[in-house]
């Protein structure tokens, strides 16, 4: 009965660009099947009507109430404004329940000298920070790096963050829509007026006491029929990047479930004796209860997945011989070590 499940994109034109949501269970967008005995079921009714063989056993509803992932691909021609997250516990007392707002940004694809704002600069104080906002002058409080593909960015909550111009990512995150603006570089909106800002949240959630912001690596793993690539490792998520030039299996032992976007190629899903084609930009949930699963061909897939053990991972990274230094450098990682 159950299946790869391919989803209909929910396309949402930006001031900014466009933006694409490829998996998503939330009010303001959920995603909607296209194949198989599902068609036209929504992400949220499958994930109410057969949560264990959707999420996984390991993925308890005590533990979540909702599809706990959204993935989308942004692209911006234009700067996106300046903007922070909350943390799951400042969005559930402020914003209706809603979860906060880890994510992680990989770069599929940038212009030359393309940049963004990642954090703050050295010691900016939340008074200083403040005062910029009256000034105008906050742009010069903002750190910003040059990014090209291939690039890892892990923004956890309280991060200072936009996008700039010019770039071309993939964005793995909570399953929130909660966004606080600071600053929209004194542009009007589609309806001819400023679009909201939202200071005095953001004030309240940014990480004044963080001062080091830097890409993240990957720890790459490669054999003659793959290579795998593990990007970020939190309590929210693991992604981790796959290119495949002629076999990966999949083990899911029904223990969770796993989301597999492709950016480059096409390949076959294989599973229980039925094959399915997976093209590039297309998104794919693998229900845990198919357990096991193979892709054959040559693609560059992202895969996301949650684990109630990020640890676990974390260790067995050391036990094969990393360093400290080298797994901390892995988005969200050095928190388990």
């Amino acid at each position: 009965m159950f299946y790869p499940l391919k989803f209909k994109p929910i396309y949402k034109e930006k001031i900014w660009g466009s933006e694409s949501w490829k998996l998503a269970a939330h009010e303001n967008g959920n995603s909607v099947v296209i194949n198989g005995h599902f068609k036209d079921r929504s992400l949220t009714e499958l994930v109410n009507e057969y949560w264990t063989e959707i999420m996984g056993t390991e993925i308890s509803k005590d533990n979540y109430d909702k599809f706990p992932l959204l993935v989308k691909i942004l692209d911006a021609n234009d700067r996106l404004s300046v903007q922070v997250h909350p943390d799951d516990e400042y969005a559930a007392k402020y914003e209706d329940g809603e979860l906060g707002k880890t994510e992680m940004w990989y770069i599929i694809d940038a212009e030359p000298g393309a940049e963004l704002i990642y954090g703050l600069k050295e010691e900016v104080t939340k008074e200083e920070f403040t005062n910029s906002i009256d000034n105008d002058t906050l742009v010069n409080k903002l750190n910003s790096i040059p990014v090209k593909k291939g690039d890892i960015i892990f923004i956890p909550t309280g991060t200072v963050h936009t996008i700039k111009s010019g770039i071309l990512l993939a964005e793995i995150q909570q399953n929130s829509d909660t966004t606080y603006r600071v600053y929209d570089w004194n542009r009007l909106g589609n309806d001819g007026k400023p679009r909201a800002l939202h200071i005095d949240k953001a004030l309240d959630v940014i990480d004044f006491d963080r001062t080091r912001y830097e890409k993240s690596k990957s720890i790459k793993y490669s054999t003659d029929r793959y290579q795998r690539e593990i990007l970020a490792i939190c309590e929210y998520f693991v992604v981790e990047r796959l290119i495949v030039s002629d076999k990966f299996i999949g083990e899911l032992k029904k223990e969770r479930f796993e989301i597999l976007l492709c950016l480059d190629g096409q390949a076959k899903i294989e599973y229980d004796s039925s094959v399915i084609r997976l093209n590039k930009g297309e998104t794919v949930l693998i229900p845990a209860a198919l357990n096991k699963y193979t892709i054959q061909g040559e693609a560059e897939i992202l895969k996301s997945y949650i684990t109630n053990r990020p640890g676990d991972l974390v260790t067995q990274l050391l036990d094969d011989g990393l360093s400290k230094e080298e797994v901390a450098q892995i988005g969200g990682a050095a928190e388990f070590l």
